[in-house]
């Protein structure tokens, strides 16, 4: 089945975590569909995949779209001109290290640098639905920004701990209204087609394709309206202007029929003279 390919929309994910929780290693292995043969170093500033997604598999509007990852740099150097990166986003990778509390805990503040930061259109303005349903003693999820969690290095979570891992990583998950996926990045197994973890991230980059057309669909409208209300003050600015020409020529020739003596008063005048 040949496959079609949408050049022109463009699909921004971000790769958010600390540093060393693996998100270079998770970006090369959603991207490629492989390991990284090399031990990635630390990213400063950012590093861009291009993923091709095929959205809507198996159904008849199934397309393929170009997804960029944004790997983000997580350096404190570079922590405030990070936000640069930030402008346009269609959806949000959350990556921690299960063998780092803290890591987990940082989620929130990686997400709440994104969805504090202006961008062109707004990251709240364009929602996507999402069938994750929050318990009333849970906050609601915090945007319309597709998210996903990913908890990484499970291999050496030992057995004693891994339930409690996976309690604290479901609640947050839960908290912020998205689902999450626990992995290592080193073994492909994880991510394998027909999986559940596959599908997972499957309905996370479709969603993220779905808050891509919209936004745009968005800016176009906003465009057309720019643009109409621009010609309707055109149209009115030229109609007051011929109008106000038709005052002035008027009141101009009612000023000079006022201002004109009729011959009887022309001849009284010269005759008084």
């Amino acid at each position: 089945m040949v496959v079609n390919i949408d050049r022109d929309l463009k699909v921004k994910v971000l790769v958010l975590g600390d540093s060393g929780v693996g998100k270079s290693s998770f970006t090369h292995l959603i991207s490629y569909g492989q390991i990284t043969k090399n031990h990635p170093g630390y990213t400063i500033g950012c590093s861009t995949e291009i993923k091709l997604h095929d959205f809507k598999q198996g159904t008849l509007d199934e397309k393929a779209f170009c997804v960029e990852v944004w790997d983000i740099g997580a350096s404190k150097s570079h922590a405030g001109s990070r936000s640069i990166f930030y402008n346009n986003v269609n959806g949000v990778i959350l990556v921690h290290d299960l063998t780092n509390n803290k890591s987990l805990q940082n989620l929130k503040k990686w997400l709440n640098d994104v969805l504090n930061h202006e961008s062109s259109y707004g990251l709240n303005s364009v929602k996507v639905s999402t069938s994750t349903s929050t318990p009333a003693t849970e906050q609601p999820p915090y945007s319309g920004l597709p998210l996903i969690m990913i908890g990484t290095k499970l291999e050496l979570v030992n057995e004693v701990n891994r339930a409690s891992k996976m309690t604290a990583g479901r609640n947050l998950s839960t908290q912020l209204g998205c689902t999450e996926i626990l992995l290592d990045t080193s073994n492909p197994k994880y991510l394998v087609a027909g999986s559940g973890n596959s599908v997972k991230l499957s309905r996370f980059f479709d969603k993220t394709i779905e808050h891509a057309m919209l936004q745009r669909k968005v800016s176009m409208t906003t465009s057309s309206n720019m643009v109409t209300t621009s010609s309707l003050g055109h149209r009115n600015a030229t109609a007051l202007g011929v109008e106000g020409r038709k005052r002035v020529m008027t009141s101009a020739a009612s000023s000079s029929g006022s201002n004109k003596l009729s011959p009887a008063t022309s001849y009284k005048s010269a005759h008084l003279d």
